[in-house]
């Protein structure tokens, strides 16, 4: 009965447009007053959920994607890719899904790179004879390469969900090649497209404005170099190295860029407390959720129940596979992060997967839920800056859908996609 509440009352905070983490925080106090224990246990087990250094790093993350964004960086970094792949056939499209790799790898962030590269290339596109669908699904779809490839405040909360057991250096070198791969999928899949609709290409600006573009872009880079390489070669711990790298973002985009002002500094502490804000309630919260699954023994019961229908490895990672879509369809990303880590983990372990291969495979799949309905906060965004219809871009966006998902079946089936960057590690 006490799942039943727990799930029941969660659910039903969702389905009436509830915050995802007040959901869960007043679905685990429910279940926590049924059976008997004083409430002031999810406040006990939301705060110890917080209550870890390694998380001190997101807000220096967000802060540092922050500044990036009002700084000015975006742009330089869309010269850069128009400037090496814009040549090719649909080129804008190229040079859409190419930022979006460079600007990832900066932000961390799928909402932040549609922000700040959607709204720029956009209308670009719109402009140059692309049309809007095409143009909003491959900002849309691309953007999710923020989420894998480093430095990723989702990266993080998984090695948190995971109980720290799990390198987030290993996990930062893992998600290069995944995020490079899933990136090359969509560009085929949008120059397949291209030709189809007879879209142009962009005339060659040459190898000397190449090289122009890419020294006004390499110092914006130099700010992901930073906070991984400092991770990676020890130098820094993780919330040292998002503490050096926003600095340095700081001193760039104010001093070398002097594209920041004191508005736009504002504008980006503000966004970055509030976004910081957000995914602190929601870990605390969902700390006190996950509590509640693991005493009513819901790994367990699952797990049962996955094995029971298949021992077989590549059915059991197909069937978490898909419930990793459908769950991303419908909720939040971190909340299924915390919620999920705990559930599946012990299962893929049980069958031979390393935890770091898991963990790229289940941001792959809940990235791929930002840009799907009902809860498709990256496909929202990118429609209201594209100015269209969600249900116009739905009817043309199955080809980069199908690109993902090819990209997903190589992660999930083939660990050296996920691990070979880490064996150097090691």
């Amino acid at each position: 009965m006490g799942l039943a509440i727990l799930l029941g009352i969660f659910g039903v905070g969702v389905v009436i447009g509830l915050p995802v983490a007040f959901a869960m925080g007043i679905a685990a106090a429910s279940a926590f007053w049924y059976e008997g224990f004083p409430l002031l246990l999810t406040f006990q087990r939301s705060v110890s959920g917080i209550s870890v250094f390694s998380l001190l790093a997101i807000p220096f993350f967000v802060f540092a994607g922050e500044l990036m964004l009002h700084g000015g960086i975006a742009m330089r970094l869309v010269k850069f890719a128009s400037a090496l792949v814009g040549h090719i056939r649909g080129g804008l499209a190229s040079v859409n899904i190419f930022s979006s790799m460079l600007f990832g790898g900066i932000s961390g962030s799928a909402v932040a790179d549609i922000s700040a590269l959607g709204s720029i290339l956009i209308p670009v596109m719109k402009e140059r004879g692309y049309h809007s669908d095409y143009a909003v699904n491959v900002t849309v779809t691309s953007s999710i390469a923020g989420i894998v490839i480093p430095p990723s405040h989702n990266m993080i909360i998984f090695a948190v969900a995971a109980g720290g057991g799990i390198s987030i250096s290993k996990l930062f070198l893992a998600g290069i090649l995944p995020g490079m791969l899933m990136c090359l999928c969509l560009a085929i899949a949008a120059y397949v497209i291209a030709i189809k609709r007879n879209y142009p290409a962009e005339p060659f600006p040459g190898w000397k404005a190449v090289g122009v573009a890419s020294m006004q872009a390499i110092p914006g880079l130099v700010t992901a170099i930073i906070i991984v390489g400092g991770v990676l070669s020890g130098i820094f711990t993780v919330t040292e190295s998002g503490a050096f790298g926003a600095i340095y973002a700081l001193l760039l985009t104010f001093f070398v860029y002097r594209t920041l002002d004191w508005e736009g500094f504002k504008t980006s502490v503000v966004s970055a407390v509030r976004t910081t804000a957000m995914v602190m309630v929601l870990i605390g919260f969902a700390s006190s959720f996950a509590y509640l699954l693991a005493l009513y023994q819901v790994p367990d019961k699952l797990s049962e129940f996955i094995l029971g229908i298949s021992e077989e490895k590549v059915m059991v990672l197909l069937m978490i596979n898909i419930m990793l879509l459908v769950l991303g369809m419908i909720m939040d990303m971190a909340a299924l992060i915390l919620i999920c880590t705990p559930i599946f983990l012990p299962i893929v372990k049980d069958l031979g997967m390393d935890p770091t291969q898991f963990g790229i495979m289940l941001l792959v799949n809940l990235g791929l839920g930002l840009c799907t309905p009902p809860v498709g906060t990256c496909l929202f965004v990118g429609c209201a800056v594209g100015r269209i219809k969600i249900e116009e871009t739905l009817k043309t966006i199955w080809p980069f859908y199908v690109s993902i998902l090819a990209a997903l079946i190589l992660i999930t089936y083939v660990p050296s996609v996920s691990l070979f960057l880490p064996s150097i590690l090691d």
